[in-house]
């Protein structure tokens, strides 16, 4: 037979064939995971351990001490009188303490040359000492950063208040002279915030002409040079050389 030719498609039209099924996949069966502690709750579970036993430890020591305190009763005495001891002797060394505190604290000398050398803060720190040395117990040194123009705080043996603002010259009172402004600063703190009987500013310097009549309007205290070199030598307390103190407020 002769070969046929194959027939014509027609344009426009697509071959037949026939959809595949598709294929279905099986799917494992569902299986449970297994739960697997990380280290940090054996970690933890450790810990938990570690701190029951060593209660359980603890308190079963504590029942042991106990009931042998309860049969040897006299070792209770015996650790009492050694409390008592203990405690003697050392409100004993405390007050030896205090009271060596006081005799140095009395025998507290300053020179000028050695307020002269001493860095701002530690001359802060000096102001404190000698009003303490005066009978001021309460006197602290509170200068730094937001002391409101305050340097030392002070409550002297009449119960009056004192606020001092320190101004440290290196040079002394060939140095830079204080000024007004260092006046009108503490002032305006020293009596709102602090409750000041007494406002003081002591330098180991001088001041300028200009704050000798500005401290007697605003009834401040001024304490220059020479009047430090009084007072640190251990003459007289500073509430006795300074003019116009008021005295205490009534009901103290």
């Amino acid at each position: 037979m002769a070969n046929r030719p194959p027939p014509r498609r027609r344009p426009g039209r697509r071959p037949y064939r026939a959809a595949r099924r598709p294929v279905r996949r099986r799917t494992p069966p569902y299986r449970r995971p297994r739960s697997r502690r990380t280290r940090r709750q054996q970690r933890r579970d450790a810990q938990v351990f570690l701190l029951a036993a060593g209660a359980a430890a603890g308190l079963a020591l504590l029942w042991a001490v106990i009931s042998w305190l309860l049969v040897n009763w006299w070792a209770l005495i015996v650790l009492g009188a050694l409390a008592v001891l203990g405690a003697t002797v050392w409100a004993h060394r405390q007050r030896q303490r205090q009271a060596w505190d006081r005799v140095r604290q009395q025998a507290l000398r300053y020179g000028l040359p050695q307020l002269d050398a001493l860095g701002h803060r530690d001359f802060e720190y000096a102001v404190r000492d000698l009003m303490r040395r005066d009978g001021c117990t309460d006197a602290r040194q509170i200068g730094g950063a937001g002391d409101n123009g305050a340097d030392v705080l002070a409550t002297d043996p009449l119960g009056r208040t004192w606020v001092i603002q320190c101004k440290h010259r290196r040079d002394g009172d060939r140095g830079s002279a204080v000024g007004t402004p260092d006046l009108q600063r503490v002032n305006g703190t020293a009596r709102q915030l602090y409750g000041a009987d007494i406002v003081l500013v002591v330098t180991n310097g001088r001041f300028s002409t200009r704050c000798a009549p500005l401290a007697a309007q605003l009834h401040m205290h001024l304490a220059d040079r020479r009047t430090l070199a009084t007072w640190a030598s251990g003459g007289r307390p500073l509430w006795e050389l300074l003019p116009k103190i008021p005295p205490p407020r009534k009901g103290r």
